[in-house]
């Protein structure tokens, strides 16, 4: 996983026994060397822990399962330094197990990556990397290369964790982002660095002199990309809940109170711009029949397709939300003319939707009130009340209709934005 002790396995387990002196007797001289089974009994413990507090962190939230994955990476990559530390496999197969392990525990954070962000899993991908490294290590002209396995264990080490940094770059907050990526991306270049040495000073290099270098690096490594996912899948938890505080449960779409937390938001803007906006006020016609006749249940499936409808004919920049019922409404950026255009789009395309909803033939449709205010702005209540209006009037002209505000009928308005208020 995070351990450069595969890589070292390898070094110490390699089937000639040798061992080179030159260099190793530079390190010895030039840097205060730990003690190997320290190193070995610290990674094991630290990297046990994580793994124990990170499966805790899972059960405490179900809903990031990402974090079950990196629990049981850690605990797998704590077995195989263990195992890797006992020295006392019988046979020099069995030696290959901690590496392979340790190949495995990489593919599973990867692939947490992968389920954190909402993709697949992919499972032969988990076993790909043992199962390069049990195949080539069984050629025997491989087995014979005194820095085959160096290298060969960290491309495969590197491969996966440079794959797990291309999966949290998906990671949208930018705060978090430089940290999720820098990470894996450090720590795979340091894996590399033995190809890079062991081909420039062939026979030179040994476990020795590396192991108190990678190992420290590694559990600096490993403490740090604990806290990282964690904070990664906390924020995550925290923008569930609040999305949830925010939204319609039916819909999918603002609630009233984000609704009118984002229309100030729009409006201020725009007011500073010295930009006009628009309101939408969209009701769906005879609603009340459609649920007497064919149920609430598709009621329901009516009111879904419309709030679908309506966001994928409406802009990135517009805001729509549900206030209540078969009641929505909309506030848009720009001029009346445009936002009378963005609702013909919608009322058209929910027109051709509605006409069988769940198997029935219902013929769905949806009138549209528009209504415009420029710089300055004093009541959004009075703008939502003018657009209401304008509703009224499409619902007594014959519905299925855009209806634009009329000036001669703003004395209606302060009695409908007290209404709407």
């Amino acid at each position: 996983m995070y351990d450069y002790i595969g890589r070292l396995a390898a070094w110490n387990h390699h089937p000639t026994g040798k061992r080179a002196k030159g260099w190793n007797s530079q390190f010895r001289s030039g840097l205060m060397l730990l003690d190997t089974s320290t190193l070995v009994a610290a990674a094991t413990c630290i990297t046990g822990l994580l793994g124990i507090f990170l499966l805790v962190v899972w059960l405490q939230e179900r809903s990031v399962r990402a974090m079950a994955w990196w629990g049981c990476a850690y605990l797998i990559g704590a077995a195989a330094v263990a195992m890797w530390g006992m020295h006392s496999a019988p046979t020099p197969y069995l030696m290959e197990i901690p590496n392979a392990l340790l190949f495995v525990a990489c593919a599973m954070i990867w692939n947490g990556a992968r389920l954190f962000h909402g993709r697949r899993v992919l499972p032969s991908a988990l076993l790909a990397g043992a199962w390069v490294w049990f195949t080539v290590c069984q050629i025997e002209a491989f087995a014979q290369w005194a820095n085959g396995r160096i290298i060969l264990s960290s491309l495969i080490i590197a491969t996966y964790t440079f794959l797990a940094s291309m999966e949290l770059r998906r990671e949208r907050r930018k705060s978090l982002q430089w940290i999720a990526v820098g990470a894996p991306v450090l720590h795979g270049m340091v894996f590399l660095s033995p190809i890079a040495l062991t081909l420039l000073w062939p026979g030179e290099a040994t476990a020795d002199g590396w192991f108190a270098v990678f190992a420290l690096q590694t559990l600096l490594y490993v403490v740090g990309t604990a806290f990282v996912v964690v904070v990664m899948a906390n924020e995550r938890t925290t923008a569930q809940y609040k999305t949830a505080a925010m939204t319609d449960p039916l819909t999918g779409l603002f609630n009233r109170r984000a609704f009118f937390a984002a229309a100030t938001g729009m409006i201020s803007q725009q007011m500073r711009k010295k930009k006009p906006v628009s309101v939408l006020a969209f009701d769906l016609d005879h609603f009340k029949s459609v649920n007497d006749r064919f149920g609430h249940g598709v009621g329901d499936d009516t009111l879904r397709l419309f709030a679908q409808t309506a966001s994928e004919n409406m802009r990135a920049t517009d805001v729509i939300g549900r206030l209540g019922g078969e009641e929505f409404v909309a506030i848009l950026p720009g001029n009346i003319t445009d936002a009378a255009m963005v609702g013909e789009r919608v009322r058209a395309a929910f027109e051709k939707a509605g006409l069988e909803i769940s198997g029935h033939r219902i013929g769905a449709t949806v009138s549209i009130g528009v209504a415009e205010a420029g710089p300055p702005l004093a009541e959004f209540g009075e703008l939502i009340g003018r657009a209401d209006a304008a509703l009224y009037r499409a619902k007594h002209g014959g519905r299925n209709r855009v209806t634009m505000d009329d000036p001669s009928v703003a004395a209606e308005a302060p009695a409908k934005a007290e209404a709407a208020a």
